[in-house]
């Protein structure tokens, strides 16, 4: 304490009376005073108030005096402060450095010193961020003596500007009055009133100064201040008279401020607040004042509740325990305040100062004192009540929520808070983009990691976004990409097994170390720090991309898709079908993988799929499906394509039964397609031979009929799926693969692709019942197959009957003989007859063919126009261009209405589906 009492300004003034008079400190007692009186005083000399010109009368005369380095230093240090602006009146302090230098019994070597005194002069807070500036003048002065003097400097962060700023600094305040303390020894009780003054001569505008009004100005001589015989304080007297003096409710209030009970005002739990005691004596005006003075305790008390709950909770997170720290740092700034008025209270008990004069410390005086704390605790207490039970990035959303205010002293201090509070979440977010690193014990972070997912779902399931943990000055769209370049990293390391520095991916920049630096990212959340997020996310992707291109073939593996398992590559799947169809036509359960598997590898060396890359054969296999009863071949055969390691990320296990089913589609729809190429082969091969037999002209024709309409529906279909579906969609997914800036870009325009084929060939739950009647039709194109060829095989069996036995007569006529008997004869034409009876069945069953084929695509068509795809309703046009099958629903509805029934009984009625 001693240290602190020679490096107050009170002891530098005593000491400077002192050496200029040449007197001790008991005899410069009046002038000590009127030293004080002169710079409390509005006293002002009568030259113009210049600032510029008065410095440069200082570096003048440090210059006169050959002392350079003293007048460099004294002018860096001047224009430092003028930046800071932590003064409001400097031309006051250099005009009193410059009076003292012109002093006469002063020695010329004092100044030397300006330029020391002035650095010992700046704040060393000076640097923080500026807030309200209110301060009470701890000592009692008169009106003559109230005046301008040197401003004081502001806290770290404001709650108390009343934090008291020495030559030296700014000076330790004492502890806050406590109830039951002990009072000061006799030593400190004895000191000087020069030793009280170290509270109070940097302290400026003071409240008192703002109650009192105007002052003239002091004479210019020295005086003898004048001494007003004061009666000590006394809480007894008033007691006495039963009313509780106006001295006795500050001291109590002093102990509110701080949460503790006083001697008339103490808690009542009962209506959450202080209370004055009921059977105290006060007038109405005392009591409301000490009422709303003692909201302060109250609010202090939530404050102080909530930090002292929450410090030493070690699951509430580096961001939680980041927010008592502000809390705390507030309180302290509080307590610095509190300092300040038990320090003024003490100087007036010592010196007798009554509460009548108009310079004491008063109720009305501490309510306009006491204004912006309270207005700063409301908003700490409300903000403590708005972050109950949040914590890590949803605690920085509720502070940050509190600074959306139009004060800007309120906006000032939420932004300083805001600022301690981001800084673990800005430290967390620079170790997961430039390091992949996640060390959120707490789970405050906005990306989440599940250890327990295994790493062929690394990309998918590991890593996700706790949408409650992002804050709200942190954008969705800024989240996700925080959360790609962490997971892009991760993959790189854990699943492509590449070994390269993430410093060598992405140059890692500056940090927030501390919370200034992340109070400068925060106030330029659309500039330097997106900047931030956009180069270390472009930098990843782009480098997880090019190692998955070079060094996986992910575009090779993508192509190899369209190519196999889509029927991209004709000459190969006509081919397969080819050496396919003698094994794929036997029963399912008679097939071999292994038969099938040298098939497949037959047709790859004799087409242009021996050209591909061999890592891409090697995964082409054949795949056999669960067989039901009753299947053959086509039914369970499927081609395979294997994925494993980074590209089994993009093609997942989801992805490949969606190709397993768009592939059986596919392949059964060109089954169709060979189908009825080879039964158009079957007629025009068989039409010359049967032309001897004029009774199946009409049964052919009908065949020929029926034949023609499958076949254009099903050239419909096949450019609809091959063109419209595969085509169109494959090159919407090559152009977004090629625009991808990340991997997710991929998945998502893969998943599209998917998506588009599934529901465009009728393959999703919407389009069920179109796709039953379409597998209708397959199976009537099969059925209409083995309808010929039993009519085929009937007919050539019956013409080699025929050309059999005019060969015999022929024969037998060569020899001379009878070309047949009349048995023979008899007999041949009973098998003719037989056989011509059986024409009528054929042509029925073929009639029945048609005419059941014809309602099943009717009725497909009728779903066509009604489906909400504006390209499937367009195949319904191509499919009956000529209005074909719409006509035959006419004639269906006209036979109806006149009572004729449908021969079989599955035909539906046209009429129903109309």
């Amino acid at each position: 304490m001693a240290n602190l009492d020679q490096k107050s300004p009170n002891v530098l003034l005593q000491s400077l009376c002192c050496r200029i008079t040449g007197k001790s400190e008991a005899e410069v007692a009046h002038q000590f005073q009127y030293a004080v009186r002169v710079i409390g005083s509005n006293y002002a000399p009568t030259i113009e108030r210049d600032e510029f010109l008065v410095s440069e009368k200082i570096k003048k005369e440090l210059l006169r005096q050959r002392r350079e380095a003293d007048a460099a230093l004294f002018s860096e240090l001047h224009r430092k402060l003028q930046t800071q602006a932590v003064l409001k009146h400097r031309w006051s302090v250099l005009y009193l450095l410059l009076s003292l230098s012109e002093d006469p019994r002063k020695p010329s070597s004092r100044v030397g010193n300006y330029g020391a005194l002035f650095a010992q002069a700046l704040p060393r807070d000076a640097h923080s961020t500026p807030f309200y500036c209110t301060r009470p003048q701890s000592l009692a002065l008169s009106y003559g003596e109230r005046g301008a003097g040197l401003s004081g400097s502001v806290g770290t962060s404001g709650i108390s500007s009343l934090g008291v700023y020495t030559l030296n600094g700014p000076t330790p305040t004492p502890p806050p009055l406590l109830a039951g303390q002990p009072s000061q020894s006799a030593a400190a009780v004895t000191q000087t009133l020069g030793s009280r003054l170290a509270w109070v001569l940097p302290i400026s505008s003071s409240p008192s100064a703002i109650l009192a009004p105007p002052t003239t100005r002091p004479p210019v001589g020295p005086q003898v201040p004048t001494i007003r015989p004061v009666r000590p304080r006394r809480d007894g007297d008033a007691a006495a008279a039963g009313e509780v003096n106006e001295a006795a409710l500050v001291r109590d209030i002093l102990y509110v401020f701080q949460g503790i009970d006083g001697k008339f005002i103490k808690m009542n739990a009962q209506d959450n607040g202080y209370k004055i005691d009921s059977k105290v004596v006060l007038c109405k005006s005392l009591r409301d004042t000490s009422s709303r003075l003692s909201e302060l305790g109250w609010l202090h008390n939530k404050v102080r509740k909530y930090t002292d709950a929450r410090t030493l909770d070690r699951a509430f997170g580096l961001v939680g325990q980041s927010f008592c720290a502000s809390l705390h740092q507030e309180l302290k700034e509080y307590y610095r305040l509190l300092s300040v008025l038990h320090s003024q209270l003490q100087v007036e008990d010592e010196q007798g100062v009554s509460m009548c004069t108009e310079s004491s410390l008063t109720l009305r005086r501490l309510l306009v004192w006491m204004y912006d704390p309270k207005v700063r605790l409301k908003t700490l207490a409300a903000l403590v009540d708005y972050c109950q039970g949040r914590k890590g990035g949803e605690l920085a959303s509720a502070v940050h929520a509190y600074g959306k205010t139009g004060d800007p002293q309120m906006r000032a201090l939420v932004q300083h808070i805001l600022s301690l509070v981001s800084h673990p979440i800005l430290n967390f977010l620079y170790r997961w983009i430039y390091d992949g690193e996640l060390e959120d014990t707490y789970h405050e972070f906005f990306v989440a990691s599940d250890p327990n997912v295994k790493t062929d779902r690394l990309w998918h399931d590991k890593y996700s976004l706790r949408k409650s943990m992002i804050p709200s000055f942190i954008t969705m769209d800024q989240a996700r990409k925080v959360l790609l370049i962490g997971k892009s990293i991760n993959f790189l390391h854990q699943v492509c097994h590449d070994r390269t520095p993430p410093g060598k991916i992405t140059p890692a920049s500056k940090p927030a170390d501390t919370p200034k630096d992340a109070a400068e990212l925060l106030s330029d959340l659309e500039g330097a720090f997106q900047e931030k997020i956009d180069a270390a996310y472009f930098d990843t992707s782009k480098y997880l991309l090019d190692v998955l291109n070079r060094n996986y073939l992910l575009l090779e593996h993508l192509q190899a898709m369209r190519r196999y398992l889509l029927l991209g590559q004709g000459d190969f799947i006509r081919h397969l079908m080819d050496l396919l169809k003698p094994e794929l036509a036997r029963p399912a359960t008679t097939l071999y993988q292994h038969n099938l598997t040298g098939i497949l590898e037959t047709a790859v060396r004799a087409t242009n799929a021996q050209f591909d890359n061999s890592e891409i054969l090697r995964r082409l296999d054949v795949r056999l499906l669960e067989v039901s009863p009753g299947d053959t071949g086509w039914d369970v055969f499927s081609l395979d394509y294997h994925v494993d390691g980074p590209i089994a990320t993009v093609f997942t296990r989801e992805c490949m039964g969606h190709y397993l089913r768009v592939f059986n589609f596919l392949w059964r729809a060109k089954r169709m397609e060979y189908t009825l190429t080879d039964i158009w082969k079957g007629q025009m091969c068989n039409a010359k031979l049967l032309k001897t037999m004029p009774e199946l002209s009409g049964v052919l024709h009908q065949c020929h009929i029926l034949a023609s309409e499958m076949v254009h529906f099903i050239h419909q279909m096949q450019y609809y799926i091959t063109f419209e579906v595969l085509e169109c969609s494959w090159d919407e997914l090559w152009n977004k693969v090629q625009q991808a800036q990340d991997l997710d870009h991929i998945i998502a325009a893969h998943d599209v692709f998917l998506d588009t084929i599934i529901s465009r060939c009728l393959l999703d739950n919407n389009s069920r019942s179109l796709l039953n009647q379409l597998r209708a039709i397959f199976d009537q194109i099969i059925e209409f197959q083995n309808a010929q060829d039993s009519l085929y095989r009937s007919a050539l069996e019956e013409l080699t009957l025929r050309l059999q036995f005019e060969e015999k007569k022929r024969q037998r006529e060569e020899e001379g003989e009878w070309g047949v008997t009349a048995e023979q004869e008899a007999e041949e034409k009973r098998r003719i007859q037989e056989f011509q009876d059986t024409i009528p069945k054929m042509r029925s069953q073929l009639r029945i063919l048609t005419h059941f084929y014809q309602s099943i695509v009717q009725q497909f068509l009728v779903l066509l126009m009604t489906s909400s795809d504006e390209s499937l309703r367009f195949l319904s046009f191509r499919l009956d261009f000529n209005e074909h099958y719409r006509g035959a629903r006419s004639q269906g509805q006209r036979a109806e209405a006149a009572g004729v029934a449908g021969r079989h009984q599955r035909a539906p009625s046209v009429k129903h589906l109309t």
